[in-house]
């Protein structure tokens, strides 16, 4: 019997209302002893992508845990709720993408299941809060030792919804990515994996040209904010490791219209 002592919550159910604490409260009812860390529960409302990249750069700083994430725009609908093993940990949640970045990042799912045992869910469930009624109750036990195989039936683990993957390429010139995501300060993750930035010329001490939908800008690459005068926009390296863009003191996201999804070009000057 495998236990976990830690259990990890990301929703975008915000800090106004008692939902999160709700569902600590329904966690702590199963499992009394169970550490409970909140990731985040200020993703913007429905947006998928954001929380599933956010969970992926968190995962990674914890031992073995179980990780609950509910970003669901289709909660009571068909989607499924599962629960998925990758990377000595389970990630519990809705089938719809949410888990799928930092499921591969653990190195890909090994099993999973669909929670169809009732017996595991609250008494009472309501169709719009899964994450009270289903998901945390499911979690709470998972983390006490319950094993995987009976939280639902299987799942082919190649029929789990995923995400697409971003895209970004490498040319003679720099490269061509798309944004990611945007923090809370407006820095703008681009799709380029910081360990390929030097293949594509991008270097401290090198200009880099960013163009998007008709627009255009020069930047320095930068190690650090401090290299630039606030105000002014830079590209670099960020925390997470991939190439990203922000402004010095400011909010590239706001400044340049810039939003997930965004394809754009850089050229090394």
């Amino acid at each position: 019997m495998v236990q976990f002592h830690c259990l990890t919550f990301l929703t975008d159910y915000g800090l106004e209302d008692a939902f999160v604490a709700v569902c600590h409260a329904v966690a702590l009812q199963v499992a009394p002893d169970l550490q409970i860390t909140d990731i985040t529960h200020l993703v913007p409302l429905g947006d998928v992508r954001r929380g599933a990249t956010v969970l992926a750069q968190a995962v990674p700083y914890f031992p073995p845990a179980v990780h609950v994430a509910v970003v669901d725009p289709g909660v009571g609908t068909a989607r499924r709720g599962i629960a998925v093993e990758a990377g000595g940990s389970l990630f519990v949640g809705p089938d719809n993408g949410l888990l799928s970045v930092a499921v591969a990042a653990a190195g890909g799912a090994v099993r999973a299941v669909s929670l169809t045992n009732r017996a595991l869910w609250r008494d009472t469930t309501a169709a719009t809060f899964h994450g009270r009624d289903i998901f945390m109750p499911v979690a709470a036990r998972l983390a006490a030792g319950l094993p995987l195989g009976e939280a639902g039936d299987p799942v082919e683990v190649t029929r789990l919804v995923t995400l697409p993957q971003p895209r970004w390429l490498i040319n003679r010139a720099g490269a061509q990515v798309e944004v990611v995501t945007v923090d809370g300060f407006g820095n703008v993750q681009l799709s380029l994996p910081g360990a390929e930035a030097p293949r594509a010329g991008l270097i401290p001490g090198t200009s880099v040209t960013l163009a998007w939908a008709g627009r255009e800008v020069t930047v320095p690459f930068v190690t650090t904010f401090g290299e630039v005068a606030p105000g002014e926009p830079l590209c670099y390296r960020d925390g997470g490791d991939w190439v990203a863009v922000a402004v010095a003191g400011g909010n590239a996201a706001r400044r340049f219209e810039l939003r997930p999804g965004t394809r754009m070009t850089l050229t090394v000057t």
